[in-house]
């Protein structure tokens, strides 16, 4: 097949959901590429299990839409077979804590055989990933596991956390040589609001600061996004003024993004829903000591999930997941200002994960 680029600019101030930016981009990039198509479990017929494709196996078909048997290592190694025939695959995996029944074909084949081949064979599949947890699917379907892939090196991991980059980040990471993991935070699907007028193309090797700040810097991703804008307005109130940074690429970090923030506040707080141990808090928290240890004047802070298996009562998820008064609290803890009366402490926990 020959490949044809064209680009379908969506009109200005559009009203839209990301779920329907997730579609519109799978579509510009069906309509524009003859090489692309989507392979996952319901993906057709059901229009996918939140609703991304719903309507493009008819406008397609099901060469370019195809419904996948209940086997993700058999469905991604396939997608990774194809890339490597010259095809641009996108792959959707219903759930992160499944695609660790493809975690073979992730690491030991997408991620290392252009350097197994040295250099000949470049695997450019996408693959997307519903994450994270907040809405009562209990624990294997709700873990937040991006920070694993982000660990492997040879792949390029995406958290797409605004309507604009559910839109436009697709197109360049399909345009990346290597493979790309984008993780797409499931209670983000139903956010509803206008696709900004300058949306797009995205610059997937670049953070982007969503609110500017002074005072504390609060770094965060995906479904968390919402949450750390939330906790700078309430922080605002109270005079402190929170720089929030959207990571939106986890592999490769942008530490000059990061680094820039810390240096203007002097103070950072991470917001991560994986867990505290060996998370991808854990990193950014060692490369702030390690880059800007001078920058400085507090602890960096973490806020992540509690660790233990999401649970399934919404009182008890609720419990165990970062919440905006645990990052204001921890913001407060950074820049020394003791929580109101009455509010959400959310002390750190202790690094066994034990109470007490």
């Amino acid at each position: 097949m020959t490949a044809t680029r064209t680009r379908t600019a969506a009109p200005d101030g559009r009203k839209t959901t990301y779920r329907e930016a997730m579609r519109e981009a799978l579509r510009e990039a069906l309509r524009s590429d003859e090489r692309v198509f989507l392979m996952g479990e319901d993906v057709g017929r059901y229009g996918g299990c939140f609703g991304v494709s719903l309507g493009l196996l008819e406008e397609f078909g099901p060469e370019r839409i195809r419904d996948a048997p209940l086997s993700e290592s058999a469905f991604v190694g396939a997608g990774i077979g194809a890339a490597l025939a010259g095809m641009r695959p996108v792959v959707e995996i219903m759930t992160v804590n499944f695609s660790l029944l493809a975690l073979d074909q992730i690491l030991n084949n997408a991620a290392t055989l252009l350097h197994m081949s040295g250099g000949q064979l470049p695997v450019p599949i996408v693959i997307r990933i519903t994450t994270g947890a907040g809405r009562q699917l209990a624990a294997q379907h709700s873990h937040s596991l991006e920070g694993w892939y982000a660990h492997i090196p040879g792949l390029r991991v995406l958290a797409p956390a605004t309507l604009a980059d559910a839109r436009y980040m697709l197109a360049p990471a399909l345009a990346d040589p290597d493979p790309v993991l984008i993780f797409e935070h499931g209670s983000l699907y139903n956010v509803s609001g206008g696709l900004p007028a300058d949306a797009g193309p995205v610059d997937i090797d670049r953070a982007a600061v969503r609110r500017p700040g002074t005072d504390v810097s609060l770094i965060t991703y995906g479904g968390s996004l919402p949450k750390a804008l939330a906790a700078a307005d309430d922080l605002a109130s109270g005079g402190i003024s929170a720089e929030v940074v959207d990571l939106r690429t986890l592999r490769p970090l942008d530490d000059a993004t990061i680094g820039e923030s810390v240096a203007r506040t002097h103070r950072a707080v991470v917001v991560d829903e994986g867990w505290r141990t060996g998370s991808l808090a854990a990193e950014i928290s060692a490369r702030l000591m390690e880059q800007h240890f001078y920058d400085l004047d507090a602890p960096v802070e973490r806020v992540c999930s509690a660790e233990v298996p999401v649970p399934y009562a919404r009182r008890m998820e609720e419990a165990a997941l970062p919440q905006v008064g645990g990052v204001v609290a921890a913001a407060r803890r950074a820049v020394g200002e003791p929580a109101p009366s009455g509010a959400d402490t959310a002390e750190r926990p202790p690094v066994s994960g034990r109470p007490g």
